[in-house]
């Protein structure tokens, strides 16, 4: 290998570590500062810590998400790759050191603002582990597999999960401290999704337009990426149409507007989601 190879893999490697390590600080601080003073319970991996965690306050939480996370880990070496094995060790090992040693408290008096603000830090924190090649073990394992195999989304795949384990701790907590959980929750898997996918979350636009030509012109001019022309029929009056398809990133959304008004402010224009798009060129790919 060049000199400039093992560069590049190094600053590869250094990203990946600092993202892993700022994603483990926050979620620590969402731990220690919020979620174990006021005894709340958690969802997966993390929530199945906790709760023995506080049957058995003797012993660490560190000691029961290492535990559960080694039959999680052997799923990621068959399922996702060596590459995200490797990096999850590290990123664990991390996140370990992290929960342990960062123990600042929130001083925030009031139980549905400690919800959102621990659903805040635990979702930034998850997205910007999982925007490397690893994760910190725990759900994360099973969200990548999930989102790989089935396209399922990476909050979603959280939700359900911790769910799950929230109705497990409807035994051993009170029912208003799982509720301010399942707030939580919620908050975690939406600034999950908001975070990870940020702008580049994909949007599909159909055009209609009498100048279809002009605006294809523009909009391959300014955003130099494909765009598809389907031919149609108006059902009413059996007239050829020209539709205008293309994927967009949500940052580009405004723009197309704009050249829309611009071109034809009478165009028919439809704006939809996408659940997932591949291509390598306009498609949210997984990196891992």
């Amino acid at each position: 290998m060049s000199d400039q190879t093992w560069i590049d893999s190094g600053k590869i490697v250094v990203k990946n570590v600092c993202l892993l390590t700022l994603g483990s600080c926050l979620s620590a601080l969402s731990i220690n500062g919020i979620l174990i003073p006021n005894h709340f319970p958690s969802g997966g991996i993390t929530g199945l810590s906790l709760l023995l965690h506080y049957q058995f306050t003797d012993l660490p939480f560190v000691l029961f998400y290492l535990m559960f996370n080694v039959p999680l880990f052997a799923v990621a070496w068959k399922y996702v790759g060596r590459r995200f094995f490797l990096y999850s060790i590290i990123g664990l090992t991390i996140f370990s050191l992290c929960v342990h040693f960062i123990r600042l408290p929130i001083p925030l008096h009031d139980k549905m603002l400690d919800a959102l603000m621990a659903g805040i830090l635990s979702g930034t924190g998850l997205a910007i582990i999982l925007k490397s090649y690893g994760s910190s073990g725990g759900n994360d394992i099973l969200s990548v597999i999930l989102l790989k195999r089935f396209s399922i989304r990476l909050g979603n795949t959280s939700l359900a999960v911790n769910s799950l384990v929230v109705l497990l701790s409807y035994f051993l907590s009170t029912l208003d401290i799982i509720l301010y959980t399942i707030v939580f929750l919620y908050v975690n898997a939406k600034v999950l999704n908001v975070v990870f996918m940020g702008m580049s979350q994909r949007k599909v636009v159909l055009i209609i337009s009498d100048h279809w030509e002009k605006l294809s012109e523009r909009m391959l001019k300014e955003f130099r990426r494909g765009l598809t022309i389907i031919h149609g029929e108006g059902a009413y009056s059996h007239r050829d149409e020209k539709i205008l398809y293309a994927v967009i990133t949500l940052r580009d959304l405004g723009r197309v507007k704009d050249i829309i008004r611009d071109v034809d402010p009478r165009a028919f224009v439809v704006v939809t989601e996408t659940l997932d798009v591949m291509n390598p060129r306009v498609g949210n790919q997984p990196h891992w």
